[in-house]
């Protein structure tokens, strides 16, 4: 299903279709879409792995890790939520900042719930300005929801003073506490956000937890290996792309990805010396892609060069960027 679909598109899947029979869904069963929008580094992708319960999403402390939305899909008794990671919203420097600014923008119209993830710790930024702004213009009538990430960093009085400063800028359905790295928070939002969605039978299958493919998720965790180790620009100038993915046999996946980067410099620092900062950056994707596909991974990674990928349409689209 497309994640930018029209409201007349968003219907629920026929049985045939999804392979899941949605006749025994009770009548006041219910399900639908919510957008997960924020500013850079504020914890989105960090509470959509706690809520599913499982990592599909890559996350790091470096800002703008996500670039593209990502659907999570919670399959409860009685309702189906399925979640719209977005990347961060901020001021795009570059064709690939405004694709992933896009991708947020893209995910509200079509959203039945939005659930606005701020950092608690911190006063609004610019930035939150800018997502209150567009809340405004593109999902006026929308319950929003502001999930308040990171409460254990602060005090009550701080808490309420700076909820209290969030609420004035879109007067939200409700406000929800958070530790999305903790886990915290997670049941009360769900109990917030169920109530909110239309009554709909499911969306997608019951066993059904994300729409990417497993080839997607390994080259995004080659990438979040690349991110947690190397420093300052470097990880905002990498592109990862599998080139083969193949089972052989019942316990073994090979695995072969191209690690693309903008300078003759950066691929130095990709490399590192004798070629170990790779090797590093390998073992830890490999253990990351042995638990999502349940078998060995033999993982061979390449480094290439190509100058100023992030300004040129061509290579955006040709790396899953498709920036129009």
């Amino acid at each position: 299903m497309s994640q930018n679909q029209s409201d007349a598109d968003k219907q629920p899947l026929p049985v045939e279709t999804a392979g899941h029979d949605h006749s025994s869904a009770a009548p006041e069963h219910r399900a639908g879409f919510v957008a997960i929008i924020g500013r850079p580094n504020v914890g989105k992708s960090t509470l959509l792995n706690a809520i599913l319960g499982q990592k599909i999403a890559i996350t790091a402390p470096k800002p703008q890790t996500t670039r593209s939305r990502l659907l999570g899909i919670l399959t409860l008794a009685e309702a189906q939520i399925v979640f719209v990671d977005t990347p961060g919203i901020h001021r795009p420097r570059h064709k690939l900042g405004e694709y992933m600014v896009q991708q947020a923008v893209m995910a509200l119209p079509d959203a039945d719930v939005i659930l606005w993830i701020v950092d608690i710790a911190e006063p609004p930024f610019a930035e939150d300005e800018q997502i209150a702004l567009l809340l405004a213009q593109k999902a006026a009538g929308r319950p929003v929801v502001i999930g308040c990430n990171k409460v254990d960093l602060v005090n009550a009085s701080t808490l309420a003073e700076r909820q209290a400063v969030f609420s004035a800028l879109v007067a939200p359905t409700a406000l929800v506490t958070l530790a999305a790295a903790r886990g915290q928070g997670v049941d009360d939002l769900i109990a917030v956000l169920r109530p909110l969605l239309p009554l709909s039978p499911p969306y997608y299958p019951a066993d059904q937890v994300t729409d990417v493919q497993e080839r997607f998720i390994a080259a995004e965790l080659v990438r979040e290996a690349v991110i947690h180790h190397l420093r300052e620009e470097v990880p905002h100038a990498v592109a990862v792309v599998v080139d083969e993915f193949k089972t052989r046999g019942p316990e073994m996946t090979y695995i072969a990805a191209t690690v693309y980067v903008e300078r003759e410099s950066q691929k130095g620092i990709v490399l590192g010396l004798g070629g170990r900062m790779l090797k590093q950056i390998g073992q830890q994707a490999r253990v990351g892609i042995e638990e999502m596909l349940e078998t060995k991974v033999y993982l061979e990674l390449w480094v290439k060069v190509v100058p100023h990928w992030r300004r040129d349409l061509t290579y955006l689209r040709r790396f899953g960027y498709a920036a129009e």
